[in-house]
C-alpha cells in the first residue's frame, strides 16, 4: 500500500478536528484502525485523496469491486459528520456507522447519508456495505 502524506490537511478531512498526521494518515499508511468508526473516517479521507489502493484494501473481500478509477472523478468532498455508531469497538466483530457526507459534483452541492456496515476479519476492520438514505 503506498504511503500517503498531505501536510496541508489541518484539521483532518474526516472532521475529527485532529491533524491529518495524528488522525487518518497512520491508517492510510498501513496501521490498523481500532474501531469501525475510525476505519470509516479513514475511508472518507481516502476518497478525498483519491486513494483507491486504501479503499480497496479496507473493503471486505465479498463486496469489494475489482477496481476503483478516480481518473475522471470531479467529486470534491467537503465535510463528514458521524451521527452515531453501533458496536464497532475494538472488542466487537461487527459494527455500523451512520454518517452524512457533503460534496460537490460538477459544481453542484450534494448530500449523502449512509448507514455503513463493518466486519472484523483477522483482527482488522473491513467495510462490508452501506445503506443509503
Amino acid at each position: 500500500m503506498p504511503v500517503k502524506s498531505h501536510p496541508a490537511f489541518k484539521p483532518c478531512p474526516c472532521g475529527s478536528k485532529r491533524s491529518f498526521h495524528a488522525c487518518c494518515q497512520p491508517f492510510l499508511q498501513g496501521a490498523r484502525a481500532p474501531t469501525a468508526e475510525q476505519l470509516m473516517r479513514s475511508r472518507y479521507t481516502a476518497y478525498v485523496l483519491h486513494d483507491a489502493d486504501y479503499l480497496l484494501y479496507s473493503w471486505h473481500a465479498t463486496t469489494r469491486p475489482e477496481a476503483l478509477d478516480f481518473s475522471d472523478d470531479t467529486t470534491v468532498w467537503e465535510s463528514l459528520k458521524v451521527h452515531h455508531t453501533t458496536h464497532g469497538q475494538p472488542e466487537d466483530r461487527e459494527g455500523t456507522v451512520h454518517f452524512t457526507a457533503k460534496y460537490k459534483l460538477h459544481g453542484q452541492k450534494h448530500t449523502m447519508q449512509e448507514n455503513s456496515r463493518f466486519l472484523k476479519v483477522d483482527g482488522e476492520w473491513k467495510y462490508l456495505d452501506g445503506e443509503l438514505h
